[in-house]
């Protein structure tokens, strides 16, 4: 088992004071058997009139900050602990019927399932569909964890990590032509094409443990992370981080679930003002592990 703490720092500055409307954060880790939430404390300034916590359809726990007071900053600072236990489910039981591809998913399960196996983005000339398709050898009853692996590791080794800082995901095909993108565009490009093959796919948004930051191959450090998880019999929700190349949870600290990047944001909200008013936008995330006990020698 393993400790992490992720330090998370966003902070807006504007030319004058201004008023702002209702902020919606999702940083709160979900609790599962993989990963459980030790603590959590969220900062904001100008102090807050309230904080309200719901669930949203997907069940991530989303914290509703409302602000009264005008100010030339908005900082919101969240700090979160959590016990984390890594996990290779392709390694674990696939139900029988699920090892060779295609399968067909259980009568009761595709009925939850039917939104999140829909493609939700045009593809007219079906690019991602006939690229997703190279990856399924032409052979009797080819393995379903061989396919989504090598199709996860192809956009890790074969697509271009550049930062971006504009809103908003890249639809699949652009990311598909150029070749680059962000650990969110790599998500929902593996996501499209696992849809395409008929699996379940959703969107994970949450933190990646780097172990040496400056020389370490893992991208998405120092910022919000994404990937996805695609659905299967057996094993369940499966995570794939295309962008580093992992399958299974290692190094992953899940913080919300959508079917759609857009259902997923970390941040946002509104300030009443003009948009020259805004002047800057800072993001510090810093994950770090406190320490790491090995059970086999008790240490």
């Amino acid at each position: 088992m393993t400790i992490f703490s992720v330090r998370h720092i966003t902070s807006y500055h504007y030319k004058r004071q201004v008023h702002f409307g209702q902020h919606r954060l999702m940083f709160r880790p979900r609790d599962s058997f993989d990963q459980t939430l030790l603590s959590c404390s969220l900062d904001v300034f100008p102090k807050p009139e309230s904080v309200r916590w719901i669930h949203d359809v997907f069940g991530n726990c989303i914290a509703l900050v409302d602000i009264t007071a005008a100010s030339a900053e908005l900082r919101f600072e969240t700090v979160i602990r959590l016990d984390h236990t890594a996990q290779v489910p392709l390694d674990l039981e696939i139900d029988r019927q699920a090892l060779s591809f295609p399968f067909t998913y259980d009568e009761d399960e595709a009925v939850d399932l039917e939104r999140t196996i829909d493609r939700h983005y045009p593809d007219p000339a079906d690019e991602v569909g006939r690229w997703a398709r190279q990856f399924v050898p032409i052979v009797r009853q080819p393995r379903t964890g061989h396919i989504l692996m090598t199709l996860c590791y192809a956009i890790h080794e074969s697509f271009s990590y550049a930062r971006r800082f504009e809103h908003g995901t890249q639809p699949p095909d652009v990311t598909l032509r150029l070749r680059s993108g962000t650990c969110r565009d790599f998500a929902l490009l593996m996501m499209e094409a696992t849809r395409s093959l008929g699996f379940a796919a959703r969107f994970v948004t949450g933190y990646v443990y780097v172990p040496d930051r400056d020389g370490s191959v893992t991208l998405g450090g120092g910022s919000t992370h994404a990937w996805c998880q695609v659905y299967l019999p057996g094993a369940g929700w499966v995570e794939f981080d295309p962008t580093n190349g992992i399958v299974g949870n290692r190094d992953l600290i899940r913080v919300g679930v959508a079917r759609d990047p857009r259902q997923a944001v970390p941040l946002s909200g509104s300030y009443d003002g003009g948009a020259r008013d805004f002047d800057s936008m800072r993001v510090q995330v810093n994950v770090t592990m406190e320490q790491e006990f090995n059970a086999a020698s008790g240490r």
